[in-house]
């Protein structure tokens, strides 16, 4: 007796249990929620409209050099650019080299970019990065992505912006704004900026490479923003296939 009702609440278990597994969706269900395609044609249109809008895209970091570059892109983590620009405007105008940026010493450069957020870390990156331009290299700013990321400070999203400013390489960096504008327009879906530059790599069109993340960075700063895309003043609305379009 005692046996038959073990067995009875296995077999009631068991049901209960097979009752809440959900069967697997099929392939094409799964499917569906993955970012929309773009053909190479439809790609093609969006960046000639950007090309057409603005040919020669500027980025928004004030600057007199390679160097000064690299510091304020350093800088500008986690801050805004007009907030950058504020702070080196007199810190430039103090050290605009590397030897310059060392004679200043930390101290002095902390209370120059104060009101930049982690200016405490900033300031020691700056002050040690320049220490390493002078000793291992000349103090010129390298032009390989390798040694940039050696540079204290300085990640591949930065490393790419240099190259692409100072020296004119066709890289991408992804920042917030591209981070977004790929996966909400599904151009370049990926879950870090890393999958997202890479993707970027493949799909745009060499004759665009060049400026190809300053556009998209001014469209997700200005037109396609985190909170409320601005659908209404978009270039591309028509050729857009995000969800979240407006019109």
């Amino acid at each position: 007796m005692a046996r038959t009702k073990t067995t009875s609440k296995l077999l009631a278990a068991e049901a209960v249990s097979g009752a809440k597994k959900a069967p697997a969706k099929p392939a094409a269900a799964r499917r569906r929620t993955r970012a929309p395609k773009y053909t190479r044609d439809e790609i093609t249109a969006i960046f000639e409209r950007f090309r057409e809008r603005e040919p020669e895209p500027k980025g928004e970091l004030e600057y007199v050099n390679p160097y000064t570059l690299l510091v304020a892109v350093v800088l500008s983590a986690q801050a805004t650019d007009a907030g950058v620009n504020k702070a080196t405007r007199g810190l430039f105008a103090m050290a605009d080299t590397p030897e310059k940026m060392v004679a200043l010493g930390e101290d002095k450069v902390r209370e120059a970019i104060k009101t930049i957020g982690l200016f405490r870390n900033k300031a020691k990156n700056v002050v040690a990065l320049s220490e390493m331009l002078i000793s291992e290299y000349g103090s010129e700013v390298p032009r390989s992505r390798e040694a940039l990321e050696r540079l204290p400070g300085v990640g591949r999203k930065t490393a790419n912006v240099v190259l692409n400013i100072a020296f004119g390489e066709p890289t991408i960096a992804v920042d917030t704004h591209l981070l977004r504008i790929g996966n909400r327009l599904g151009i370049a879906p990926g879950k870090t900026p890393l999958e997202v530059e890479l993707a970027l790599e493949k799909i745009i069109p060499d004759a665009y490479r060049l400026h190809a993340h300053h556009w998209l960075i001014l469209h997700g700063r200005y037109v396609c923003k985190a909170r409320t895309p601005d659908c209404g003043r978009c270039i591309i609305a028509d050729l857009c296939k995000s969800p979240d379009k407006r019109v």
